[in-house]
């Protein structure tokens, strides 16, 4: 274990790559915070089914964001190039006990997609979850027709081990989602 004084700018470079880097949430994002939770495209994959009011993410932004106390944390990715904010990647339902830990991502606008910002989030987030956190097993979920999102979890190592049938409701048809499943060697 890194001495105490040592350990936050250890966190810092944990959380960067050659591309993007992840922060936590500040009060300026709220715009953009409110442009992705009521988006479509994110209501069709999430439970959501009420639009996020400015007030609801402003509470939650003014959260303690304590992942041992909330059981989740939010980062938002940034480009290394300009600072611009680009998209999500949310750690949830941490359980210490069990050492596991749910993962979730959102890069916002397709021109940043098929860049590898994605990728290194997902490597950023998932060392962090691993060598921080000291999960052994990161899991997310996905659905069967997300091709982009499998290739990127599976390409990071994910393995599939289950699929959900008619899962998630669009319109008049549901979809599979498919369950993939990252793990830590036990020591």
């Amino acid at each position: 274990m890194k001495a105490h004084s040592d350990y936050f700018p250890y966190l810092l470079n944990m959380l960067k790559g050659k591309l993007i880097y992840l922060r936590a949430l500040e009060p300026e994002d709220i715009n953009l915070l409110y442009e992705w939770e009521n988006s479509a495209e994110v209501w069709k994959i999430s439970d959501t089914l009420v639009p996020f009011s400015r007030f609801q993410l402003e509470q939650y932004i003014a959260s303690e964001q304590d992942v041992y106390v909330q059981k989740q944390i939010r980062f938002v990715i940034c480009l290394n190039s300009n600072n611009k904010a680009i998209g999500c990647i949310d750690l949830f339902d941490y359980n210490p006990n069990h050492r596991r830990v749910g993962l979730g991502i959102l890069i916002a606008e397709e021109e940043f997609r098929k860049n590898g910002f994605g990728k290194e989030s997902l490597e950023l987030v998932v060392s962090y979850s691993f060598d921080v956190l000291d999960c052994i097993n990161i899991y997310c979920n996905v659905t069967s027709d997300n091709h982009a999102s499998l290739r990127l979890f599976e390409s990071n190592g994910f393995t599939r081990v289950g699929e959900k049938l008619n899962w998630i409701r669009e319109g008049k048809e549901f979809k599979n989602e498919i369950l993939l499943q990252k793990q830590q060697p036990i020591l």
